[in-house]
């Protein structure tokens, strides 16, 4: 087995995890907004898509889709078409909760039971289907994982290491995922974050729709 590759490999990982993106975005708004349930059923979708990229990579598979224009641009699509669709939604309840916020210096009473309106319950296939799709459909995560498999794991490593490299990434993203997913959705932090939740629903707009509209650009530009 070779310690050093997957030390090398988890390195890299752990940069990925821990940058600003769509699932740092997404996890980050679900344990604020709903159960820790959700929240933590949340990140084992993401880790899940995590361990898909990971075995597409290794068997090749993602490759073939990053080299047939057909199957790439189709892909791409379909994850730009996700991801600002999920951006709309973050925006749209973001100015929701705005409204709600201008309408409680007035009327707090029909302000409060507006936004308790406006807040959906997710269950935990719910959250796990979002974390699920918001990796899987995210092309730059494809894009990560060839890059990452290509250089790193080639033809010569061992079935073993490839194996552990796979343990690997899955592992570390459920540790991370699941520790934001508990930490954020502890009541008084939570509280805390629903206070501030239209800041977050903008937040998290802006990173999805700005991620799809890079995505966006770069489709159009290869045309």
């Amino acid at each position: 087995m070779d310690f050093t590759l997957l030390a090398s490999l988890a390195a890299i990982h752990i940069i990925a995890l821990i940058s600003p993106g769509p699932d740092f975005a997404i996890i980050v708004k679900m344990a604020s907004q709903q159960s820790r349930q959700a929240a933590v059923a949340c990140a084992l979708g993401i880790a899940i898509a995590i361990l898909i990229h990971t075995l597409l990579s290794l068997l090749g598979i993602s490759l073939m889709i990053r080299q047939s224009p057909l199957a790439y641009t189709l892909v791409q699509c379909i994850g730009v078409s996700y991801l600002a669709w999920m951006g709309f939604q973050a925006l749209k309840s973001a100015l929701s909760r705005f409204k709600s916020i201008a309408a409680s210096t007035e009327q707090p009473t029909q302000a409060s039971a507006a936004d308790k309106h406006n807040t959906v319950s997710f269950g935990i296939f719910k959250g796990f289907k979002i974390g699920l799709l918001t990796n899987l459909l995210n092309p730059k995560a494809l894009i990560f994982f060839i890059t990452l498999f290509t250089v790193l794991i080639t033809p010569e490593v061992n079935l073993i290491t490839k194996i552990a490299a796979t343990t690997l990434l899955f592992s570390l993203s459920l540790i991370w995922f699941s520790l934001l997913a508990l930490v954020l959705s502890k009541p008084l932090i939570q509280a805390k974050l629903l206070s501030v939740s239209h800041i977050i629903d903008l937040l998290v707009g802006i990173i999805f729709i700005g991620v799809s509209a890079t995505i966006a650009v770069s489709l159009i530009n290869d045309f």
